[in-house]
């Protein structure tokens, strides 16, 4: 019985340091999830820097290595989670999932399989899960959260789009090339540029161009609206609920209601 309560309290005791050290204000929290966000984001640009080679011992390894740190991170997240039915319905949430199953299973999958690589392109959803993070921890980005998420929403589709075109369109013998071609289809496909030099052949190919040039050039219109006009403040209004208001705002536009919007400089 002394046993159990034991390991109760150290269980309780460890949950409430995991809280602190995710959800915390204090200054070893808030280093805690800058060394998160540097993770995350230099695993994203490592999976668009190694899309174009072959996988190797060493890659496959590091891989591993990465997909039992990100499964980690997932299960301290779900263990401190307020709802966790709402977590795991998060879109980032099932992509990390998938992300980390590719990166796990892949030692053992002794072929060259195009849907891992579309898989680890999975790891571009989790920028929203950084967005997060940087929405809590970064008044430049709560200054400029719209002309931010704006560029994320281009930047995922852009390089996720492109890890299919090289895994579904072309030859992976070509490597680096290979990938930058793939990466220049999508972009004056995406811009409706079309210089022709590289075009679809099959059907499918044509089709996947058309969702290119459709969602691409709404992601793009979207980026340039957002800044082009006036940055706005993400700050819930207690009466109405409106949600983005002026940096300056000192009453909802809404409502009338005071607003007590954080800035540079309150305590």
């Amino acid at each position: 019985m002394w046993l159990r309560l034991h390991d109760q309290t150290m269980a309780s005791s460890f949950k409430c340091t995991l809280t602190e050290l995710y959800t915390g204000a204090e200054p070893r929290s808030r280093r805690f999830r800058f060394g998160l966000i540097l993770f995350d984001a230099i695993t994203i640009l490592l999976f668009i820097a190694i899309a174009p080679f072959s996988p190797d011992p060493n890659m496959e390894a590091i891989g591993f290595v990465l997909g039992l740190i990100i499964l980690l991170d997932f299960l301290a997240r779900y263990w401190i989670a307020e709802d966790r039915g709402v977590m795991l319905r998060k879109i980032y949430t099932i992509a990390d999932l998938v992300v980390v199953a590719s990166l796990l299973i892949s030692p053992f999958i002794h072929a060259n399989l195009a849907f891992l690589r579309i898989l680890r392109g999975l790891r571009l959803i989790h920028s929203y899960h950084l967005m997060r993070d940087l929405r809590q921890s970064s008044p430049f980005f709560q200054r400029h959260e719209d002309a931010l998420l704006a560029a994320v929403n281009l930047f995922v589709f852009v390089f996720f789009t492109t890890s299919v075109v090289f895994a579904l369109f072309v030859d992976k013998t070509t490597g680096v090339e290979g990938y930058v071609n793939a990466l220049y289809f999508t972009v004056t496909t995406l811009t409706t540029t079309g210089y022709g030099d590289i075009t679809p052949t099959t059907t499918f190919g044509k089709l996947f161009s058309v969702f290119i040039m459709v969602v691409g050039v709404a992601l793009f219109v979207q980026l340039a609206r957002a800044i082009v006009q006036p940055s706005k403040v993400t700050h819930v209004c207690r009466d109405c609920g409106l949600t983005k208001h002026d940096l300056d705002a000192v009453h909802c536009k809404h409502c009338g209601v005071v607003l007590h919007i954080r800035t540079e400089g309150m305590m």
